[in-house]
């Protein structure tokens, strides 16, 4: 499978996520991008896993899904 994506860190700063990715950093908020991570405490959104494809993340412990393209086409 082609990885889609170099996903290299996703981390958290209050209300927002930050993304590093293509070499690139974005800065999302979290009311915008997911009610999920939003309302997750501190474990719940550090615990994910990146696809291994690249495509997307996966928070297992809210059940928490997003893709890759999905949040670079919002951020357009």
């Amino acid at each position: 499978m082609i990885a889609t994506h170099n996903i290299e860190k996703v981390s958290f700063e209050e209300n927002f996520m930050i993304l590093q990715i293509d070499g690139k950093e974005l800065k999302l908020k979290l009311d915008k991008l997911s009610s999920k991570l939003y309302h997750a405490n501190k474990i719940e959104r550090e615990l994910y896993k990146v696809s291994p494809s690249g495509y997307g993340i996966h928070w297992p412990l809210i059940d928490e899904d997003l893709s890759i393209e999905a949040i670079l086409k919002d951020r357009d």
